[in-house]
C-alpha cells in the first residue's frame, strides 16, 4: 500500500498553512499521486462535505491546465516555465506541494491532455462559485500572456477554457484587457509581475488609463459607477471568501495580490479625479 504521498502531503500541508485544513489538502493531493493517476475528478461531488477535495481539484486543475496553455503554441517557452516557477515561488509552496504542482503542469502539456473533459468536470465541482471560476480563468490568462504577447493558438485555448467555465468571448476579452492593464500598471509602480516583460513602461497618463481598465470602467465613468466597480472586484477577489468557496489555502497569496492591484488602481483614480 502506497501511503508516503499522503503522509508527506499531510505534514507539508500543515507546515504550509499551520492548520488542519491545509494538512488535509496536502494529504488529499498526496493520496492522488500515490495512486499514480493525478487527481480523481470523478470522486468529487459538489456537496459541502467535499470542501477539501474541491480545493485539491482547484490546485491540481490550475497547474495542469496552466501546462496545457503553456504548450498551446507547440512548445513551452522559457517565459512560460519562468512564469510557472515564479508563480509557485509566490505561493510559497513547500517542496512536496511544489512537486505536485510540477507533476500536474507536466501532465497538462503532454499530448492528448483531455482539456474539455477536465474543464467540464472542474466546472461541475465548482458549481455556481463564480468568483472561484473567475480567479481560475485569470490565472490561465496570465500564463498565456507571460511573454508579453498572445498568439492565435493561445487565444483559442483561452476561449475554450472561458466557454467551459461559462464565460462569453466578450467577457474573456474584457478580462484580457484588465490583466494586460494590470501588468503595465504594476511595471510603472514598481510592484509589477516580473514575468510580464513585454511592452514599454507607461507614462503617468498611461498608468491612470490602466487603472481605469483594471476596474473595468471608462475614464468618463461617474464616481458612483467607479466605486461600485471597485467594490464588486474587491468582493470577487476577497481571499477569505475565495478560500470558503474552494480556493486552496496555498493559493491565498495570489488572491491577496489581486486585491492589492485593485486597491492601488482605485487609490490612484481617487487621488486624481474622485
Amino acid at each position: 500500500m502506497r501511503i508516503w504521498g499522503k503522509v508527506l502531503g499531510f505534514l507539508f500541508g500543515f507546515m504550509l498553512s499551520k492548520n488542519l485544513f491545509g494538512a488535509l489538502l496536502g494529504a488529499w493531493l498526496g493520496h492522488m499521486f500515490d495512486r499514480g493517476r493525478g487527481f480523481d475528478f470523478d470522486g468529487v461531488t459538489s456537496g459541502k462535505e467535499d470542501d477539501v477535495a474541491r480545493q485539491a481539484a482547484f490546485f491540481y486543475s490550475t497547474f495542469s491546465i496552466m501546462g496545457h496553455v503553456a504548450k498551446a503554441k507547440g512548445a513551452v517557452t522559457n517565459h512560460e516555465i519562468a512564469f510557472a516557477s515564479a508563480y509557485m515561488d509566490k505561493l510559497g509552496l513547500t517542496n512536496e506541494l511544489r512537486q505536485q504542482a510540477q507533476d500536474a503542469f507536466r501532465e497538462g502539456k503532454s499530448s492528448g491532455f483531455p482539456l474539455k473533459e477536465r474543464l467540464r468536470k472542474f466546472k461541475r465541482i465548482c458549481g455556481n462559485r463564480h468568483d472561484l471560476l473567475l480567479m481560475f480563468l485569470e490565472i490561465q490568462i496570465q500564463v498565456a500572456f507571460s511573454d508579453g504577447d498572445l498568439d492565435s493558438k493561445e487565444r483559442e485555448v483561452l476561449h475554450t477554457i472561458a466557454k467551459y467555465l461559462g464565460y462569453s468571448a466578450r467577457q474573456l476579452d474584457n478580462l484580457l484587457e484588465m490583466i494586460i492593464a494590470s501588468a503595465a500598471f504594476n511595471q510603472q509602480s514598481g510592484r509589477g509581475y516580473q514575468q510580464f516583460n513585454g511592452g514599454k513602461v507607461p507614462t503617468s497618463a498611461g498608468q491612470l488609463e490602466n487603472a481605469y481598465k483594471i476596474l473595468g470602467v471608462s475614464k468618463d465613468a461617474a464616481k458612483g459607477d467607479i466605486k461600485k466597480a471597485y467594490r464588486k472586484l474587491m468582493s470577487q477577489h476577497h481571499p477569505d471568501k475565495l478560500i470558503a468557496k474552494g480556493l486552496p489555502p496555498a493559493m491565498m497569496e495570489a488572491a491577496k495580490e489581486k486585491t492589492q492591484d485593485i486597491q492601488a488602481a482605485y487609490d490612484l483614480i481617487a487621488k486624481q479625479s474622485l
